[in-house]
C-alpha cells in the first residue's frame, strides 16, 4: 500500500506530504483545487514522462517520493531480476531538474524509467472514467477468471514449462536450419577442415619459427661476433679474464692489511666466476650456430603455408586458425550426425507438449468452472449499484487447433449489456463511461477477494450517479477496501462518508502566488465538508445533521 507521498515543486504544489491509511481514503475539494495535480505527481514515480514547464519554481528541481509497504505483493522475484534491494518498506523517488533531465530511484538504487514503470504498475492501479481500455483487454479478462479460479500454482507451473517448451522449439528450428546448411556445405566444410588438420598447426609455433629463420639467415654474422666476444673475454693475449686474474692476485696480497680490500678481493673473484660462465655460454651458442640452408628452406616453407592459411581465413594467428578448425569440425559433425540430435530434441519437445496439453486442460476446466460464479457476482454487485438489468456473459473458446499459448489454450471474452432486451456485445461498444466505471469497480472488488492487488485509485469514477446508487457505490468501495488500500477522489457526499480517512485539497493564496495544500480532516471538519458537498458553501443545520447521519451510517 501507499503509506506516504511527498511532493516538492510540482505544478501548484510547493511542498506537500500526505500519509495514507490502509483502508478507504477519501480525497475531496473544489474543482480546480489541485486533486488531479496530486495524481499527476504520483504518476511521475510510476514512470510517466515529465515536463519542467509544470514546475512550481522553474529554478528548482522537482522531487516526488512515495513510500510503499509491499510485503504482501510477492515482488521479490521482480527485485532480484532487476538487481534491486527488496524491503518491506520500499521508496520510489523521481527527481526532475529544471533543464528536463530526470533520475529515478528504487530504495536509493538508480533505475531507468522502464523499470520504474513496470514496478509502479504492480504497486498502484489508477482508474478513471477515461481509463476503461483495461476492462476490454483479453489479458485482463483472463486475469479476472484466473483470480477466481484460484489456480495460481498450476498456472505458474504451466508458464514455467511453457517457457522451457518455447526455448526448446526455438532451439529445434535453429538446429534444423543449421543442419540443412551444414548438409548443403558439407564438401566445402570437409575440404577446409582437412586442409587445416593436415597442416598440424600449433598455437604458438609461428613466433618460434620466425625467430629460428631470423637466426639462420644471420648465422655468419652471429658466429663472427660471438667468436670476437669470446676472444676479448678469455682467448686473447690481453683477455679480460687474464687481466682480472692479475688484479685478483694483487689484491690477494693486500687483503690482510685492510678489511675493505678483502671485500673487494671477494667481489673481484665473483666477477671472474661470472665472466667464465658468460664465456662458456657464448662458446656453446657459437658452436651451435651454423649456416643451414636446408633448414632455412624448411622453416620458410612452413611459415609460408601458415601465412597463406591466415590470409585465406582472414586471421592473424594460429590460435584463430585452430578456432576455425574446431568450428569446421562441429559443422562437419552437424552434417553427419545432426539428424540424430534433431530427432532427440523433437522427442523431448513432444513430451513437453504432452505435459503442457494436460496442464492446459486442467487450467481450462478450472476456468470454465469459475465463469458462472464471476457472472453471478458481477451482476449481483452491479444490481447493488443500480444496474439491475445489466447482464454479463463470459464467452469461452479454445485457440485455433488448441494451439498452446503463454496462458494455455483458452480465449476469454466478456460480453455485456446494461439494458434488458438488448444484445450482448463487447463492453466498450454498449456501456457508457459511468456504466464501465461501475462495471470495473464490481470486477475489481471480485478480484480483491481472491488475490493481492496493488493500491487502487479511483479518480471521480462516480460521475453520473447520485442518491441511493451513489451510496451503494460507496458501500462497494468500502467493501473493496477491506482487502486492499483504496484512494478515491469524489464529489459525492455518500461516497465521501464511507472513508476511514478524509483529505481535503484546497488552494492557498498569499501576496505573491497561489499554491495547493491538503489536510486530513478531523471528525468535525468531515461533518462540515460533507455538509458543504450536500448543500453548498454555507450549510445549514439540516445539512450538518444529514452529514452526521451519513458518517454514522
Amino acid at each position: 500500500m501507499l503509506q506516504q507521498l511527498t511532493i516538492h515543486n510540482y505544478a501548484l504544489i510547493d511542498n506537500l506530504q500526505i500519509s495514507f491509511d490502509a483502508g478507504l481514503n477519501i480525497i475531496t475539494g473544489e474543482t480546480g483545487a489541485g486533486k488531479s495535480i496530486i495524481l499527476g505527481a504520483l504518476s511521475l514515480i510510476l514512470g510517466q514522462r515529465a515536463e519542467s514547464k509544470y514546475f512550481f519554481d522553474q529554478q528548482k528541481k522537482c522531487i516526488i517520493e512515495g513510500t510503499f509497504h509491499i510485503d504482501e505483493l510477492h515482488l521479490k522475484n521482480f527485485f532480484e531480476e532487476n538487481d534491486l534491494d527488496h524491503h518491506a518498506e520500499t521508496i520510489l523517488r523521481r527527481e526532475i531538474s529544471a533543464d528536463g533531465r530526470s533520475r529515478a530511484f528504487v530504495n536509493d538504487t538508480p533505475v531507468n524509467l522502464a523499470t520504474l514503470k513496470l514496478l509502479g504498475e504492480q504497486l498502484i492501479d489508477i482508474h478513471s472514467q477515461q481509463a476503461t481500455r483495461e476492462i476490454n483487454d483479453p489479458a485482463f479478462q483472463l486475469l479476472v477468471v484466473d483470480s477466481v479460479a484460484k489456480h495460481q500454482p498450476l498456472l505458474a507451473e504451466y508458464q514455467t514449462n511453457y517457457r522451457a517448451y518455447k526455448k526448446a522449439t526455438t532451439r529445434l528450428q535453429q538446429l534444423i536450419a543449421d543442419n540443412d546448411k551444414a548438409k548443403a556445405d558439407l564438401d566445402y566444410y570437409q575440404f577446409q577442415y582437412d586442409e587445416l588438420e593436415k597442416a598440424g598447426l600449433q598455437a604458438d609455433e609461428q613466433a618460434d619459427l620466425e625467430q629460428e629463420l631470423y637466426t639462420l639467415n644471420n648465422a655468419e654474422e652471429i658466429k663472427r661476433n660471438l667468436t670476437g666476444a669470446l676472444y676479448l673475454i678469455q682467448d686473447g693475449e690481453a683477455a679480460v679474464t687474464l687481466q682480472l686474474k692479475e688484479a685478483y692476485q694483487q689484491l690477494s696480497a693486500l687483503e690482510k692489511y685492510n678489511p675493505a680490500i678483502a671485500e673487494l678481493h671477494e667481489r673481484l673473484n665473483s666477477t671472474l666466476i661470472e665472466l667464465k660462465d658468460i664465456a662458456a655460454e657464448i662458446e656453446t651458442i657459437e658452436q651451435q650456430t651454423m649456416t643451414n640452408e636446408a633448414r632455412a628452406d624448411e622453416v620458410n616453407t612452413r611459415l609460408s603455408m601458415i601465412y597463406n592459411l591466415q590470409k585465406k581465413h582472414r586471421v592473424n594467428t594460429n590460435a584463430e586458425l585452430l578456432a576455425i578448425q574446431e568450428d569446421l569440425s562441429a559443422k562437419v559433425q552437424q552434417a553427419l550426425f545432426g539428424d540424430e540430435e534433431i530427432s532427440g530434441l523433437q522427442q523431448e519437445i513432444d513430451l513437453q507438449r504432452k505435459d503442457l496439453t494436460t496442464l492446459a486442460g486442467q487450467l481450462s476446466a478450472n476456468r470454465v468452472k469459475a465463469l458462472p460464479d464471476i457472472e453471478k457476482q458481477v451482476m449481483s454487485t452491479l444490481a447493488e449499484m443500480g444496474m439491475g438489468n445489466a447482464h454479463l456473459k463470459i464467452d469461452h473458446t479454445s485457440t485455433p487447433g488448441h494451439e498452446l499459448t503463454r496462458t494455455g489454450t483458452d480465449q476469454i471474452k466478456f460480453l455485456f449489456t446494461a439494458n434488458k432486451g438488448h444484445n450482448l456485445a463487447e463492453m466498450s461498444k454498449v456501456a457508457s463511461g459511468g456504466e464501465l466505471s461501475r462495471l470495473m469497480l464490481s470486477i475489481k472488488s471480485i478480484i480483491a477477494r481472491y488475490t493481492a492487488l496493488p493500491t487502487i485509485i479511483f479518480d471521480e469514477i462516480d460521475t453520473g450517479v447520485s442518491g441511493e446508487v451513489a451510496n451503494k457505490v460507496g458501500v462497494i468501495m468500502e467493501r473493496l477496501a477491506g482487502n486492499l488500500q483504496v484512494i478515491t477522489i469524489t464529489h459525492l457526499p455518500q461516497i465521501a462518508s464511507k472513508g476511514e480517512s478524509h483529505y481535503f485539497v484546497y488552494k492557498n493564496n498569499d501576496s505573491a502566488t497561489t499554491y495547493t495544500q491538503i489536510k486530513q480532516l478531523n471528525e468535525q471538519e468531515r461533518v462540515t465538508e460533507i455538509a458543504k458537498m450536500l448543500s453548498g458553501d454555507k450549510p445549514g443545520e439540516s445539512a450538518l445533521q444529514n452529514a452526521r447521519e451519513l458518517l454514522n451510517s
